[in-house]
C-alpha cells in the first residue's frame, strides 16, 4: 500500500503537535507500520516463516509449575492423571453369555470365544471431552448456557409494552387547534403544566463534588458489578462447516439390525374347528427372489386342540410357545411380503380333500352340519393319536408390507413427517452401514408407521405340485397383480389377526436366535418375543461382536419316481451325528412350536402320494462349537403309512444320505444334489461323502444325485471363505506347533508352512468383502501379531512385519471400500474407528485396571536397542505366566527356544513407523488412503505401552527410543509432502491427509517429547512455505495449512502448551526494527516503552517462540487479513473461525473460569489487538447507514480511488447531520479516517467474519490483565491510538442491539445478509424503524433508483412481505434471541468502556490529550447514541459525566459538533421511558449546563444547542415520548433548585427559561405525533414549523434536514434532494451576507436553475440576521464547508431518483467553490460522476427506463377532516402507481382513522354538491392527472426529464353526455377538460402541493372526434417511424385502424360527422379539420403499410393482403365522404385557425 495513502489514514488526528508529525514522518519513512508487518517482529523473524520453538521439556523442567501461584499451577503442565487405561465391559445383549461350555475348543473358536468376552481395552485421555474437538460449541449448548441470563431494559423495546400506561392517554391537547396555528401558541397552559408534574427520582451525590480519582474508582466498581462471565456465549455458536478439530468417539461396535418390526399372532380361527393347526412365518423378497427372515412357528390352537396330540407331545418348553416375533430388515423394499404357510396333522387324502370341508362349510350352518362335523372330529382325533408326529401342507396367505407401513402412516404422516425424512441420529446409528436403501422406489420405511391390527381372511391352498420357494415367488409376484389368479381360486376362509408394528427400542421378553434371554428380561416365566434371524437381502457389512454359531438345513425335492416298491407318503428325517452309532444324534435341532427347545431328529411335510416330492422346510442347528471330521448330518427317508393296516409299520425306511460337515477343516455349505443308497450305510462311512461309490451298496436310480438340500451357516466361528480359512488355520496351526499338517490335500511340514503363511497373507487381498469385514477383528489381531510377535519355525524366527504391514493395508482399505457409505465426514470408517478405539490392544498383554500392578508381559524395545537388562529376567517373566497365556500356551520346548520367542516381539508402534517409512509405492498408496487408521493405531500402541510399562512417571524426553522419533520424523515429513504434493490432484484425499496428521501430531503432544512434536510441525510448515512459492493456487495449500493448525490448537490442553506461565524474554538484542518501531513511536511515556510490553502484543519473535501454537495460530490470522493475501474471503472466514472457537472453548472451560487464570489465557491473544488495529480499514463498515454502501457502490466507482473521501455518500442519516454527530459533511470523519478509507487494498472482510473478529476483541480486551493494556496503550503511537479507538467505535457499531421487532422481522437465514444492514445510525437517532419504512427500505436497496416497486404504503403488501420473511421460530425463541442479543450488545459496550476509561487514564499525562479525548468522547457519544440497555446507558452516562468534569475544555473550548452531539444524545435519553434512563440523562445534561455557567456564568451554547437538539429530535423520532420528556425537564428544574452551590447566580432562573422555552418547543410539535400515520400530513406539518423558524436559520436547516430524512426514509429521493438544495440556499444566503466571496453562489438566485422554488429562502435579510450574534448560524454547515456537504448530499439524492440533469446544475454550483480551494482530488470525483449522470441521461434518454411519478389529484370533502375541507391537491406518487393503490392507501388510511363506514371514496371525476354530501362521512375524490404545457412551452421542454420536471400544471379529462351518462353514441359524447395549477412546482419539498387555481373547457362531439383521430394519426405514425422497427406494434395499430370490425372505428366516425355538411356554418371549421384528419389518416395507414410489407416474413403474406383488403374497403368508403367541399369556407379566418386546439380556439365552457 503506498505511503501517502497510508499515511493519509493514520494522520487525521485534530491538532497534532508537531514533534509528533516528525516523528511520525520518520516513522513512514522506515516503512509504514503496516506494510512492515511481516518483518516487523523482533527477532527479524519474517512472518512467513515458523520460529524455532523453545524446548519445551526444558523450559518446564527450568520452571517447575510450583512455582506459580494457585490457580495458574494447573496452567504450567499437563495433570498427572492425564492418561489412564479403562476396561470397559463388552455389552453383552444377553443376560447369559451364549459361548460354548465344552472344555477342548480348538484354537480358531478358542480364538472367537476370546474376542467375543474380553472387555474393550481404552486408552483414555481424561481431559480430552474439555477441547472443541469432543465437545464443541454447538447451536444447542449456547444456548444451555444462556439459561438464566437477566433480561436487559431497552428503550426500543419498552416502547411497544408501554403503551397503555396512563401517561400516554388522550389529553385534550393533544388535538388543539389544526395545523396552521403558528409554532407559538399553547404557551402559557405549558409552563403552568410544568409546575405540576412529578420530577424523576434525583441521583443521590450528584451535586457533590468528590476529586475525579474516587468518581472513577466508584463507576468502575459499579461497572464491575451483574457482569455476564462470559462474553462468547452471547454470540452465535462458531460455524459448524469450518469445525475441522471436530471428533467424537466412536460407537462401541454392537451387532447389527436392520429396521425392526414386531409381529404379533393374535388368533387363528377358522369355520370350522376339528384339528390342531400350525403357523409359520417368514419374510420374502420378492425383487431379490429371496427369503430374507428365518421362520418363525407359532401355535394358536386352543387347549382341546392341543389336548389331541398329547400322546406325541412332550412338555412343551417356554420358548416354544411365542406368538409374537421382531422381524429385522435391512433393506426395506416395497417388495417384501410376511408369508403365513398354515400346516396340519398328516392324514389320508390329499391337499385337495382335506381342505373341501373347510371351504364348504359355514360357521353359521353348524347345527345343520353337526353330524358332519362329528364324523369329521372323529377321523381327526384318530389321525391326530396315530399319525401326530408328521404334518401336510395346508394353506398359506401373504401380506404386502409396504401397504401397512403406508396406509398405516396415512393417517398422520404429517405430525410424523419430520421423523420419515430424517431418521434421527439414533436410528442411524443403530442401523449402521446399511442406510443405502437405493433410491426410487425402494425409499420406503419400516421405522416410523403406526401399529396396525390386520385380519386375513383368505387363505389359498397348498397345491402338491407347487410348494417350492420358486413357486411362492411367482405367487407373490402374481398376487401384486390387479387381476391376480390367485383372486379366482376358492379360498379356504379362516380369520388370522395379527398386529405389526415398530418394534420398540428395548422390548422385554425378548430371546435371541439362540434362544438366549435378551435384557431386560424381567421373569423368566412370561411368554417370550423371539428375535428372527435376519437373512439380508444384500450384503451387510458389520463386523461380529457375538457368538454364533448355527446351522440351516433346507431340503429341496427328492426324486424317487424310480424307486421301486411302495414309496408314496414320504418324509425325510434330519439327524446331526456326532458318530455312527444312533445313539450319537445330538440334541441341535431347534424345536419348532409347543414343543421341546431342542430335538435330536426332526421331519419334513408329507405330500400325499407323491413319489418326488418338493419341500419348503427349514431346520434350524446350533452347531456344536467343535466340529470335527465325524461331525454329520444324516438324512432317512421314510415312506409313512396312513391307514392302519396290520402287519405294516407306522414308517418304513426307504433310503438313507449324509453330508459329512467338515472338509479339510473347513464347515461344508451351499447347495448339495445327493445319491440315496437302498441300504443302512456301512461303518465309518462318515469320513466320505455318499458320492463315493462304495463297494456293495444299492443306490437309488444307479447312484445318481436325487434329493437336493442346501446347507447355509450364520457362523461368528466359521469364516465361510476359502483365503480367511486358510490365513486362520496357518495362523493357529504355527501358535500350537502342531505339525505335521494338513492343509486340503498337501501335507505341511515346518519347512513349507513359511511360504505358505506369506502366500495366504498375500491373498488376503482376494478374500470376499462380506466375511472380511465380519471378521476384521480378528484378522487385524492376527495381523497385528504376526507383525509383534514373528513366529518361530524350526528354532527361526521369521520376520513376517513387512508382509503382514502390506496385508494388513489392504484388508483396511478393503473394509473402507465395502463401507465407503457409511464414512465420517472425515473419511474415517466408523467400523475401523472403532476397532481401534476399543477393541486393539497390544498382543500378549492382559491388561487389569491401573490399580494392580499390570502384568508384566509386555516386553520392552527388542534386545538390541533395548536398555541392557540381563535376558534372563525376561525368561522368568515369560515362563511364570506362559501357563495362563495363551499365546504362551505351548510349553516352550527348551531355553533357546524361549529366548528366541523373546528376542522374536517387537513393539507395534515402532515396527509401523518402520515399515511404513520402508515401504513400496504401492502398499503406501493403499496407506496413505487410510493413513489415519495406522495413525490412530501407533498412538494407542504407544499409549498403551507408556500405561502398561508404567512409564509415565519418565520423562517424556527418555519415554521412546531416538530412532523411533527418527522414523515418525521421517514419516511425518514424508506423509506432509504427499498433501502438499497431492493437493492439486487429489484435494479430497489431500484434506483428510492433511487432518489425519495435525491428529496424529496432536496425540503426540500427548505422549511423547512435546519439543519434537513442535519441531515436527515447524519442519510441515516449511515444506508448505517452500511450496506455497510456486504453487499454482496458493489459497488451497493455505486452507489446508489454517485446518492443520486449527486441528493443533484442539489439544486440549493448548494453553499450557503454550507455556502461559513463563514470562516473555526479551530478546537478547534488540534489532534496529524493534527501535525504529517502538522507542520513538511512543505517545504519552516519557520514558522509552517497554520492549516487553510491546513484544507481548505484537506478533513478535519472543512471543511467537515461546507461545508456540498460539503464535501459528495468529501468525495464518495475520496472514490471512494481509491486504495482499490470495483467496482472502475464505482464508479470513478460516482463520477468524478458528480463533472465535478457541476463544468459545476457553470460555465454556471450567479450568479457566477464575480471573487470574482467564487473564493468563487472554495473554496468548494480546497480538489480535494490534492485528484488527491494522485491518481496520478492510473491516465490514456497521457505523454506515442502511446498506450504504453496496446501494451507492456504482456511484461511488469514481471516488473509490480517494483516501478519506466518501465524497458523494449521503450521510448514514440526515439526523446525525443535525445532531452535528461524529460525521463530518462529506465522510465518515472517524478518528483517524479510518473506515472511510475508500483505498480499501485487499479484500474486504465479510460482515459476518468482520463481527466475529470484533467479538474475539471484545474477549481479549474484555479478560486481558487491565494494567497490561494500560501499560500498552501508553506505549502506543498517536495514529494507532487513533485506530484503537476506532475500533472501538465499529465494535459498538457492531454489536448494536437490534430491538424484538427486528428479530420478528429477520428470517434466521437473512439475518447474515443483514447483520451488514443492522448497525444503522439511522436507527440511533430515529428510533427503530417501523415495519414499512423497513419495507421501503428493503426495497430501495434491491434497486439502484429508489422505490421502483410501487409497494409503498398498502398494508396488505407489508404484511405479505414480513410474513415471507418469517422462519418459524416460535414467540419463545425470538424472545431468547432478543434477550442474549440484548446481553450481548450491553457486554460489548460495557467492555469498550472499560476499555475507554483505561485509555482515559493513560491519556492524562500526555501532551497530545485534546485530540484523544476528543476522539475518546466521540466513542462514548456514538455509545451513548446507539440502541442501548438501561444497564449499559448508566454507566455510559457516568462516564461521561466523568469525562466532562475532568476535560470541560472539550465541549465548550473546541468545537461545537461535540456539544451538539451530547445535546442531542441527552435530551433523546430524557425523553425515555425507562426512569432509570431519564434519571442519568437529566443529571448528566443539569451538569452540563452547571460546567458551562461555572466556566462563563452563561450557558449560551448549551442553550443553544439544547434548542436545536429538541426541535430535531422530535421532528424525527417516531416513537419520541413528549411526556417523558416533560418530566425530565422537571426533573432538571428540581436539580436547579436543589443545587446549593449555585444559589446566589442567575443559574437557576436561567435554567429555568430554558425549560420553559423547551416545553414550549414540545408542545408545538406534540401535533406532529398525531400524523406519525399520514406521511403527507405529517411533512406538511414539519414544512409549517420549518416555515415558522424562517427567523432562525439554524433551526430552519435543521428542519429541511428532518424533512430530508424523512423523505429518504419514504423513498422520495427527489423531495429529499429539494430539501437539501434548500438547505444550500439557505446556507448560501447566510454566507452571501458574511462576505462576497466570487466563488460562492450570490444566495438563493444562483439556485433557480435547480429549482424555481428556491426563491422561499431569500426571506432571511439582515433585518433578522445579524451574522455575528453568539450561537446564531454556529452550526457546522454554515460554512463553505458545509454548504460543499449539503450540495453533494442533494447530488446523491438526486442521483438515487435519477434526476441526472439536477445533478449537472447542483454540480455547476459546486465546481467553482472546489476550484478554488484546489481540491482536485473531489474535482476528480464530480467530473467522474458528472460523466455517469451524462451516460446514464444517453442511455435512458427515451424515458422509459426511469419513471419519475404519477401525479393525482385528491379533493378532501367533509368536516371530518378539519383544515382539509374542501381543499384540492396534487399527490405525487411513485411511478407506476396506479388509481387503485391510491384511493386504497388513502381509504384504508383514513378508516383507520375515522372509523368503518365512515370514509367514501368519489368513484368519478365530476364536480362534486357539496349540499349533496352526508355530513356525517368523509369523502375523498381522486383523479389521475396528467402535466400539460402550452405549446410554445413544448418548444423548450425537448426531454423526457424537461417534461417531468418544474410542473405546475395538470390537466384531466371527464367525458359526458348531456343526459348525465359518462359515454354515450358518437354524436352526443361531449369532453370535459380541467387544468389545475399549483402553489409550487413539482418536484418540491413535499410530495404534495395544493391548487391554487382551476380553469375548465368543455369540447363538442365533433372536437372530441377530431381529438381520437389526431390520436390515431399519431400512433400510426409512431409505429410507423420507430426505430428500430417494432413490427406486433405496427400490426397491432395498423388492425385497430383499417380493422373492419372496429367499434366506432375511423370509418364510423366519419359517417356520423363527415356524412352530410352542419347546419351551424359556426361547425364549418370543425368539419374541415376532421376532414382533414381523415386525409392525413388514410396517407399514414398508407405508409404503415407499405412499411409492414418490408417487415413481414412470407408466413404472413396472406395476413398482410388481408389488411390491404381492408384498407381499400375503407378508403373506398371514405372516398365521397372527404371530396365533398363545403359551401363556404371562412376565408379570412384560416390563418388564425392553423392551431385549432389551441386553448384560445375552445369556447369556453358556460360554467
Amino acid at each position: 500500500m503506498a505511503v501517502a495513502e497510508r499515511r493519509a489514514f493514520a494522520h487525521k488526528i485534530n491538532r497534532t503537535v508537531a514533534a509528533e508529525v516528525r516523528k511520525q514522518v520518520s516513522r513512514e519513512r522506515s516503512g509504514s507500520p503496516h506494510s512492515s508487518r511481516r518483518c516487523s517482529s523482533s527477532l527479524g523473524v519474517p512472518l512467513t516463516e515458523v520460529i524455532e520453538p523453545l524446548d519445551f521439556e526444558d523450559v518446564l523442567l527450568s520452571r517447575p509449575p510450583d512455582a506459580e501461584p494457585g490457580p495458574l499451577r494447573d496452567l504450567a503442565e499437563f495433570p498427572a492423571d492425564d492418561l489412564e487405561l479403562l476396561l470397559q465391559p463388552r455389552e453383552c445383549r444377553t443376560t447369559e453369555p451364549g459361548i460354548p461350555e465344552d472344555g477342548k475348543l480348538d484354537a480358531q473358536v478358542r480364538a472367537a470365544v476370546e474376542m467375543y468376552t474380553e472387555d474393550w481395552i481404552i486408552a483414555h485421555r481424561r481431559y480430552q471431552h474439555l477441547s472443541a474437538a469432543y465437545s464443541p460449541i454447538t447451536l444447542e449448548t449456547q444456548r444451555e448456557r444462556q439459561k438464566g441470563l437477566t433480561r436487559q431494559v431497552f428503550e426500543q423495546d419498552a416502547s411497544g409494552d408501554e403503551r397503555s400506561s396512563p401517561d400516554d392517554s388522550d389529553d385534550p391537547r393533544h388535538s388543539s387547534g389544526s395545523p396552521d396555528d403558528t409554532p407559538r401558541s399553547s404557551g402559557a397552559s405549558g409552563i403552568f403544566d410544568l409546575r405540576n408534574l412529578a420530577a424523576d427520582s434525583l441521583l443521590p451525590s450528584l451535586l457533590e463534588r468528590a476529586a475525579p480519582e474516587d468518581v472513577d474508582r466508584r463507576n468502575e466498581a459499579l461497572r464491575r458489578q451483574h457482569r455476564s462471565r462470559a462474553l462468547l456465549t452471547l454470540y452465535p455458536a462458531p460455524d459448524e462447516d469450518e469445525a475441522v478439530e471436530r471428533c467424537s468417539r466412536p460407537e462401541p461396535p454392537r451387532e447389527h439390525f436392520g429396521q425392526r418390526i414386531l409381529v404379533k399372532c393374535l388368533s387363528l380361527k377358522f369355520e370350522i374347528e376339528i384339528e390342531p393347526i400350525f403357523g409359520i412365518l417368514a419374510l420374502y423378497d420378492v425383487r431379490e427372489k429371496k427369503k430374507i427372515s428365518e421362520n418363525f412357528y407359532f401355535d394358536l390352537n386352543s387347549d382341546s386342540m392341543k389336548g389331541l396330540l398329547r400322546a406325541h407331545g412332550t412338555h412343551p418348553a417356554i420358548s416354544t410357545l411365542a406368538r409374537s416375533a421382531i422381524f429385522s430388515v435391512t433393506y426395506p423394499s416395497p417388495d417384501i411380503f410376511l408369508v403365513i404357510k398354515l400346516e396340519k396333522v398328516l392324514q389320508q387324502g390329499d391337499i385337495s380333500e382335506c381342505c373341501e370341508p373347510y371351504m364348504v362349510m359355514k360357521e353359521v350352518d353348524t347345527a345343520k352340519n353337526k353330524e358332519k362335523l362329528e364324523k369329521l372330529r372323529l377321523a381327526a382325533e384318530q389321525f391326530c393319536t396315530r399319525l401326530g408326529r408328521y404334518r401336510m401342507p395346508f394353506a398359506w396367505t401373504a401380506v404386502h408390507l409396504a401397504n401397512i407401513v403406508s396406509s398405516a402412516g396415512q393417517s398422520d404422516r404429517d405430525s410424523d413427517s419430520e421423523g420419515e425424512r430424517r431418521p434421527t441420529w439414533t436410528d442411524r446409528r443403530r442401523r449402521g452401514p446399511q442406510d443405502r436403501t437405493s433410491s426410487g422406489d425402494d425409499a420406503c420405511s419400516f421405522s416410523g408407521f403406526r401399529p396396525a391390527t390386520l385380519t386375513v381372511t383368505n387363505f389359498f391352498k397348498q397345491e402338491a405340485e407347487r410348494l417350492s420357494d420358486e413357486d411362492l415367488f411367482k405367487f407373490l409376484a402374481d398376487m401384486r397383480r390387479p387381476t391376480s389368479l390367485l383372486r379366482r381360486l376358492r379360498p379356504v376362509t379362516a380369520q388370522l389377526k395379527i398386529d405389526i408394528s415398530p418394534a420398540p427400542e428395548n422390548p422385554h421378553f425378548c430371546l435371541s436366535p439362540e434362544l438366549l434371554h435378551v435384557k431386560p428380561y424381567p421373569d423368566p416365566r412370561g411368554r417370550p418375543t423371539k428375535e428372527i434371524l435376519e437373512f439380508p437381502a444384500r450384503e451387510v457389512y458389520a463386523p461380529h461382536t457375538s457368538y454364533r454359531n448355527l446351522l440351516y438345513v433346507y431340503p429341496h425335492s427328492l426324486n424317487f419316481s424310480s424307486r421301486q416298491g411302495s414309496v408314496r407318503n414320504l418324509t425325510v428325517r434330519v439327524q446331526y451325528m456326532a458318530g455312527e452309532d444312533p445313539s450319537q444324534a445330538l440334541p441341535v435341532i431347534f424345536g419348532k412350536s409347543s414343543c421341546s427347545e431342542f430335538t435330536r431328529e426332526a421331519f419334513t411335510p408329507v405330500v400325499y402320494h407323491n413319489k418326488s416330492p418338493e419341500f419348503y422346510e427349514e431346520f434350524k442347528l446350533r452347531l456344536p462349537a467343535c466340529v470335527t471330521e465325524n461331525h454329520h448330518l444324516l438324512f432317512t427317508f421314510y415312506h409313512v403309512s396312513c391307514q392302519p393296516r396290520p402287519g405294516t409299520a407306522l414308517e418304513t425306511p426307504v433310503g438313507f444320505t449324509w453330508i459329512p460337515l467338515l472338509q479339510h477343516g473347513r464347515l461344508r455349505t451351499g447347495p448339495f444334489c445327493l445319491p440315496v443308497s437302498v441300504d443302512q450305510p456301512p461303518p465309518s462311512y462318515s469320513v466320505l461323502t455318499p458320492d463315493v461309490a462304495l463297494p456293495g451298496m444299492r443306490w437309488v436310480d444307479g447312484h445318481k444325485g436325487v434329493f437336493s438340500v442346501e446347507l447355509t451357516a450364520v457362523s461368528s466361528v466359521h469364516p465361510q471363505d476359502p483365503y480367511l480359512d486358510k490365513f486362520f488355520t496357518l495362523v493357529h496351526v504355527l501358535e500350537e506347533g502342531a505339525f505335521p499338517f494338513r492343509l486340503k490335500d498337501a501335507v505341511l511340514s515346518e519347512s513349507t508352512v513359511e511360504q505358505e503363511l506369506r502366500a495366504s497373507l498375500v491373498a488376503l487381498r482376494l478374500a470376499s468383502p462380506e466375511p472380511l469385514v465380519a471378521f476384521s477383528h480378528h484378522v487385524l489381531d492376527k495381523l497385528v501379531r504376526l507383525v509383534v510377535r514373528p513366529p518361530i519355525i524350526g528354532g527361526q524366527i521369521v520376520n513376517l512385519g513387512r508382509v503382514a504391514f502390506e496385508a494388513m493395508a489392504h484388508v483396511v482399505s478393503l473394509v473402507h471400500r465395502s463401507l465407503e457409505a457409511a464414512q465420517d465426514a472425515r473419511g474415517h470408517c466408523p467400523l475401523l474407528a472403532a476397532y481401534v478405539y476399543y477393541a486393539f490392544r497390544l498382543p500378549g498383554t492382559e491388561p487389569s485396571l491401573p490399580g494392580g500392578a499390570p502384568p508384566v508381559t509386555l516386553q520392552p524395545a527388542t534386545l538390541a536397542h533395548g536398555p541392557g537388562r540381563p535376558a534372563s529376567l525376561y525368561l522368568a517373566r515369560s515362563k511364570s505366566i506362559s501357563s495362563s497365556n495363551p499365546d504362551l500356551a505351548v510349553a516352550p520346548g527348551s531355553v533357546d527356544d524361549e529366548v528366541s520367542r523373546i528376542l522374536a516381539s517387537k513393539l507395534l508402534h515402532e515396527e509401523l513407523a518402520l515399515q511404513w517409512v520402508v515401504s513400496g509405492s504401492a502398499v503406501r498408496e493403499a496407506v496413505l488412503q487410510h493413513a489415519w487408521f495406522f495413525f490412530q493405531l501407533m498412538v494407542k500402541s504407544m499409549a498403551l505401552h507408556l500405561l502398561l510399562g508404567q512409564k509415565l512417571d519418565t520423562p517424556r524426553k527418555l519415554r521412546f527410543p531416538g530412532r523411533f522419533l527418527d522414523d515418525i520424523a521421517a514419516l511425518v515429513g514424508s506423509v506432509g509432502l504427499e498433501v502438499i504434493t497431492r493437493v492439486h490432484k487429489d484435494v479430497e484425499l489431500a484434506e483428510h491427509l492433511n487432518a489425519s496428521l495435525a491428529f496424529f501430531l496432536s496425540d503426540l503432544l500427548s505422549l511423547v517429547d512435546r519439543g519434537f512434536v513442535f519441531s515436527l510441525v515447524r519442519a510441515h510448515y516449511k515444506q508448505v512455505a517452500t511450496r506455497l512459492q510456486s504453487a499454482p493456487n496458493p489459497a488451497v495449500l493455505l486452507t489446508l495449512r489454517m485446518d492443520f493448525t486449527r486441528i493443533l490448537c484442539g489439544h486440549e490442553h493448548y494453553v499450557t502448551l503454550n507455556l502461559p506461565c513463563c514470562p516473555l524474554s526479551p530478546p537478547a538484542s534488540p534489532s534496529p526494527s524493534v527501535s525504529s518501531t517502538t522507542s520513538q513511536s511512543s505517545t504519552f511515556s516519557s520514558q522509552a516503552p517497554d520492549p516487553k510490553v510491546i513484544s507481548m502484543f505484537e506478533l513478535s519473535g519472543s512471543f511467537r517462540q515461546q507461545h508456540f501454537l498460539a503464535g501459528l495460530l495468529l501468525t495464518e490470522l495475520a496472514l490471512a487479513l494481509e491486504p495482499e493475501a490470495e483467496g482472502a474471503s475464505l482464508l479470513h472466514k478460516k482463520a477468524i473461525s478458528a480463533v472465535h472457537s478457541l476463544l468459545c472453548g476457553h470460555d465454556a472451560d471450567p479450568r479457566y473460569a477464575e480471573a487470574t487464570v482467564k487473564a493468563r489465557v487472554a495473554e496468548l491473544y494480546l497480538p489480535l489487538l494490534s492485528l484488527a488495529r491494522d485491518t481496520l480499514p478492510r473491516l465490514h463498515d456497521f457505523a454506515e447507514g442502511p446498506g450504504q454502501r453496496s446501494r451507492l457502490a456504482s456511484m461511488l466507482d469514481s471516488d473509490t480511488e480517494g483516501e478519506g473521501d466518501m465524497g458523494g455518500t449521503i450521510n448514514p442519516s440526515v439526523a446525525m447531520a443535525i445532531a452535528g454527530g461524529p460525521l463530518a459533511p462529506g465522510s465518515r470523519a472517524s478518528i483517524s479516517q479510518g473506515p472511510a478509507t475508500a483505498a480499501r487494498s485487499g479484500c474486504a472482510l465479510s460482515a459476518e467474519s468482520s463481527r466475529t473478529l470484533l467479538v474475539c476483541v471484545l474477549w481479549v480486551l474484555k479478560n486481558a490483565e487491565p494494567a497490561l493494556l494500560q501499560r500498552w496503550a501508553a506505549d502506543l503511537a498517536l495514529p494507532q491510538l487513533g485506530r484503537l479507538l476506532d475500533l472501538l467505535y465499529l465494535c459498538l457499531a457492531a454489536f448494536e442491539y437490534k430491538g424484538k421487532k427486528a428479530f420478528e422481522r429477520i428470517n434466521s437465514l437473512t439475518f447474515k445478509k443483514s447483520l451488514d444492514m443492522k448497525a444503522r445510525l439511522e436507527e440511533a437517532i430515529l428510533g427503530t424503524i417501523g415495519a414499512r419504512q423497513e419495507m421501503v427500505r428493503r426495497s430501495r436497496e434491491r434497486s439502484p433508483f429508489g422505490n421502483q416497486e410501487n409497494v409503498r404504503w398498502r398494508k396488505s403488501v407489508t404484511h405479505w412481505r414480513q410474513t415471507s420473511d418469517r422462519v418459524d421460530k416460535t414467540k419463545d425463541e425470538m424472545e431468547h434471541e432478543a434477550l442474549v442479543d440484548g446481553n450481548l450488545a450491553t457486554e460489548a459496550s460495557l467492555v469498550v468502556l472499560d476499555t475507554l476509561e483505561i485509555i482515559v487514564q493513560t491519556v492524562m499525562l500526555s501532551e497530545a490529550r485534546e485530540s484523544i479525548l476528543g476522539a475518546v468522547l466521540k466513542v462514548v457519544l456514538y455509545s451513548l447514541g446507539s440502541a442501548q440497555s438501561a444497564l449499559f446507558l448508566q454507566h455510559g452516562l457516568a462516564t461521561q459525566r466523568a469525562l466532562v468534569s475532568k476535560f470541560p475544555e472539550l465541549l465548550f473550548e473546541e468545537d461545537t459538533e461535540l456539544c451538539a452531539d451530547l445535546c442531542l444524545r441527552l435530551l433523546r435519553h430524557c425523553g425515555s421511558r425507562i426512569s432509570a434512563i431519564r434519571t442519568h440523562a437529566s443529571a448528566s445534561l443539569y451538569l452540563l449546563m452547571r460546567q458551562n455557567f461555572e466556566i462563563g456564568n452563561n450557558f449560551a451554547r448549551v442553550k443553544m444547542q439544547v434548542t436545536m437538539s429538541l426541535s430535531s429530535l422530535v421532528g424525527t423520532t417516531q416513537n419520541f415520548s413528549e411526556e417523558h420528556l416533560r418530566r425530565s425537564l422537571k426533573t432538571i428544574l428540581t436539580y436547579a433548585e436543589e443545587d446549593v452551590g449555585l444559589r446566589d447566580s442567575t443559574f437557576a432562573e436561567q435554567v429555568q427559561d430554558l425549560m420553559f422555552n423547551l416545553h414550549m418547543i414540545l408542545t408545538d410539535t406534540v401535533k406532529m405525533k398525531e400524523h406519525q400515520e399520514d406521511p403527507e400530513m405529517l411533512i406538511d406539518l414539519m414544512y409549517r414549523i420549518a416555515r415558522g423558524y424562517q427567523g432562525s436559520p439554524d433551526l430552519r436547516l435543521t428542519w429541511l434536514q428532518n424533512m430530508a430524512g424523512k423523505h429518504a426514509e419514504l423513498g422520495n429521493h427527489a423531495e429529499a434532494a429539494q430539501c437539501m438544495v434548500h438547505a444550500a440556499a439557505l446556507v448560501a444566503e447566510y454566507l452571501a451576507l458574511l462576505e462576497d466571496s466570487r466563488h460562492l453562489p450570490v444566495g438563493c438566485v444562483s439556485f433557480q436553475n435547480i429549482s424555481s422554488n428556491v426563491l422561499e429562502e431569500s426571506a432571511i435579510s439582515d433585518d433578522i440576521l445579524s451574522p455575528d450574534e453568539e450561537g446564531f448560524c454556529s452550526g457546522k454547515h454554515f460554512t463553505e464547508l458545509g454548504l460543499v456537504g449539503l450540495l453533494e448530499q442533494a447530488a446523491a439524492y438526486f442521483t438515487m431518483g435519477g434526476l441526472y440533469e439536477a445533478v449537472n446544475e447542483v454540480y455547476k454550483t459546486l465546481i467553482p467553490i472546489l476550484e478554488a480551494h484546489r481540491d482536485y482530488k473531489k474535482l476528480a470525483a464530480v467530473h467522474g460522476k458528472l460523466q455517469e449522470a451524462f451516460t446514464k441521461i444517453m442511455h435512458q434518454s427515451s424515458g422509459w427506463e426511469r419513471v419519475f411519478g404519477t401525479y393525482f389529484r385528491v379533493g378532501f370533502y367533509g368536516a371530518r377532516f378539519g383544515d382539509l375541507d374542501e381543499q384540492e391537491f396534487v399527490y405525487k406518487e411513485p411511478s407506476i402507481t396506479k388509481l387503485a393503490e391510491i384511493s386504497h392507501r388513502l381509504e384504508e388510511f383514513y378508516t383507520e382513522r375515522f372509523g368503518e363506514d365512515v370514509v367514501q371514496i368519489i368513484k368519478d371525476s365530476n364536480p362534486v354538491d357539496k349540499t349533496k354530501l352526508d355530513p356525517q362521512k368523509a369523502y375523498i375524490q381522486i383523479t389521475y392527472v396528467e402535466p400539460h404545457f402550452d405549446t410554445y412551452e413544448l418548444k423548450d421542454r425537448v426531454t423526457y426529464f424537461d417534461r417531468n420536471y418544474g410542473l405546475r400544471t395538470f390537466l384531466f379529462c371527464t367525458p359526458f353526455t348531456p343526459d348525465g351518462r359518462a359515454h354515450g353514441e358518437l354524436p352526443e359524447q361531449h369532453k370535459r377538460k380541467t387544468l389545475l395549477s399549483t402553489d409550487h412546482a413539482f418536484p418540491y419539498i413535499k410530495t404534495r402541493i395544493r391548487v391554487c387555481h382551476r380553469e375548465e373547457t368543455v369540447l363538442m362531439p365533433v372536437e372530441v372526434a377530431i381529438e381520437d383521430m389526431q390520436k390515431k394519426t399519431r400512433e400510426l405514425a409512431f409505429a410507423t417511424e420507430q426505430d428500430p422497427p417494432d413490427a406486433k406494434m405496427l400490426q397491432m395499430v395498423l388492425q385497430g385502424s383499417v380493422g373492419p370490425t372496429v367499434n366506432q372505428g375511423p370509418l364510423e366516425v366519419a359517417q356520423v360527422f363527415l356524412a352530410e355538411i352542419p347546419q351551424d356554418p359556426k361547425l364549418f371549421r370543425h368539419h374541415n379539420k376532421l376532414r382533414l384528419c381523415f386525409k392525413d389518416f388514410c396517407k399514414k395507414c398508407e405508409d404503415a403499410l407499405r412499411k409492414n410489407k418490408a417487415l413481414i416474413g412470407p408466413d404472413q403474406k396472406e395476413y398482410h393482403r388481408e389488411l390491404e383488403r381492408n384498407y381499400s374497403r375503407l378508403r373506398e368508403a371514405l372516398q365521397p365522404l372527404l371530396t365533398q367541399r363545403l359551401p363556404q369556407l371562412l376565408a379570412p379566418n384560416t390563418a388564425g385557425f392553423r392551431n385549432s386546439l389551441n386553448r384560445a380556439s375552445f369556447r369556453k365552457a358556460d360554467l
